[in-house]
């Protein structure tokens, strides 16, 4: 074809397409929406929280317009956050988003590809099943679980679909942790003996929202469909509002802070699951009506299901009246240390020579060695920190393109789920918790434990 008659053409089409335009009143941007509707990803938000609009939007701001997403819904069932997501998506997209009274509404519509899902921790399993029922990509906050009946459910639904399914286990996508992953699997670390973790903040306003929950009504909003499976009970706006405080509709500390930390021990370590638990802890200081800990320290035991006598212990401190918002990461081998807030592998309590001689053993120390060319860890008590959670955003963008596994798959959800319900039955019973590999359930004294 010639460049004239190529010419030509492009001209004929670019008139046609304004006569077009013209008569159905609509604007050039608009029917330039038209134009890529096959190609552009529209996108819900399932639950318009605080998390989403401070954590999901500015990462997804960054990159929409180069690989052609949208925000074109929000469901929420309460009115307040639904018309706020509606008006706030909005002035962001510079269009239109509409706003559903509920998931159905909004998957009925056929008008979403792909969800941001960060609604009650209960919750997250269960809306997942829904998305991917539906046919769409899911970005999932963590807690992926809270019941290993919801855990078992999703994992089924997810691996029954073509959903791209990243978890909000932000850590898989920081390149300083990407590197320990690695240097610890290739084997120069040596075995893992011992990995502590902490999570401490001092925010007495953590979690509670007295100003939000004066203006939550019942009228407002749904709240049987907000209860999902969980038993029935009446109305409380604490509940709905304040989730993170009660069980059954969060475990707290151990959904909240520590499935960020125990997921990279799944990850490093390869195992998908402690083989135990024992947890102890209590409400010391916040005597606000709360039913979930302000204080825990659970101890976990690592290692092969077959090999009782092969493994390592992890410790896991958190306390919420006394902290320095700087999570901690610490990897212990005979060796020395990985610190995961410094960055560096250190000799640091290695087998020193004199020891060694007087054992007839070789000294066993690793070497100094620093991830500092890699980003820093952003770990703080935001959850992980913009940059991870950037960085993994995009990755999901990515990956809902290529149609590749992102870096945390639903497996990775569900395993760091095994960890969380298995702490949450040690907090609820007192007793040492295990796991049934064969009928994949939480056993507190013998039994699957049950909220």
């Amino acid at each position: 074809m010639s460049n004239s008659r190529r010419s030509f053409l492009k001209q004929t089409a670019k008139a046609a397409v304004g006569t077009y335009v013209g008569t159905m009143g609509l604007s050039a941007k608009s029917y330039a929406n038209i134009l890529g509707a096959n190609d552009r990803v529209r996108v819900g938000v399932v639950g318009f929280s605080d998390r989403h609009r401070s954590s999901h939007i500015p990462p997804f701001m960054k990159f929409y317009k180069e690989m052609n997403f949208d925000i074109v819904g929000v469901s929420d069932i309460w009115k307040k956050r639904r018309e706020d997501g509606a008006a706030y998506l909005k002035d962001k997209m510079g269009h239109d988003v509409v706003g559903y009274r509920n998931n159905e509404e909004m998957y009925a519509s056929k008008s979403v590809d792909a969800v941001f899902i960060s609604t009650a921790d209960f919750q997250h399993a269960l809306h997942t099943i829904e998305a991917v029922k539906a046919g769409c990509d899911v970005y999932c906050e963590k807690p992926f679980a809270e019941t290993m009946e919801d855990n078992r459910a999703a994992l089924k639904a997810v691996k029954a679909s073509k959903s791209i399914v990243q978890i909000g286990s932000q850590r898989r996508s920081g390149p300083n942790y990407t590197a320990a992953a690695d240097y610890i699997q290739s084997g120069k670390f040596g075995p893992i003996t011992m990995v502590e973790l902490t999570w401490n903040v001092n925010q007495p306003g953590r979690w509670r929202r007295p100003d939000l929950v004066a203006q939550c009504k019942e009228s407002d909003l749904d709240w049987k469909r907000y209860l999902m499976n969980r038993p029935y009970e009446n109305f409380d706006p604490r509940k709905y509002l304040e989730y993170r405080l009660f069980w059954p509709y969060s475990s707290g500390l151990p959904g909240q802070w520590m499935s960020h930390q125990i997921d990279t021990v799944n990850w490093f370590s390869g195992l998908a699951h402690p083989r135990s638990v024992v947890a102890n802890g209590g409400i010391y200081q916040w005597k606000d009506g709360r039913k979930n800990w302000d204080t825990i320290t659970a101890v976990f035991d690592y290692g092969p299901v077959n090999d009782p006598a092969t493994g390592f212990q992890v410790v896991f401190m958190s306390r919420m009246h006394n902290g320095d918002e700087n999570p901690s990461e610490l990897y212990y081998s005979n060796g020395g240390e990985l610190n995961l807030i410094t960055n560096k592998v250190s000799p640091k309590g290695g087998l020193k020579a004199g020891m060694a001689a007087a054992m007839k053993m070789q000294p066993n120390l690793l070497p100094d060695l620093s991830l500092s060319e890699m980003i820093k860890v952003e770990a703080g008590a935001n959850t992980g920190g913009d940059v991870l959670t950037t960085a993994h955003i995009k990755n999901w963008m990515e990956c809902i393109r290529s149609r590749k596994q992102p870096n945390a798959p639903v497996e990775a959800g569900y395993n760091h789920s095994v960890a969380t319900i298995m702490a949450n039955a040690a907090c609820r019973t007192g007793e040492k918790v295990t796991f049934d590999e064969k009928t994949q359930e939480v056993l507190a004294n013998g039994k699957p434990f049950k909220y």
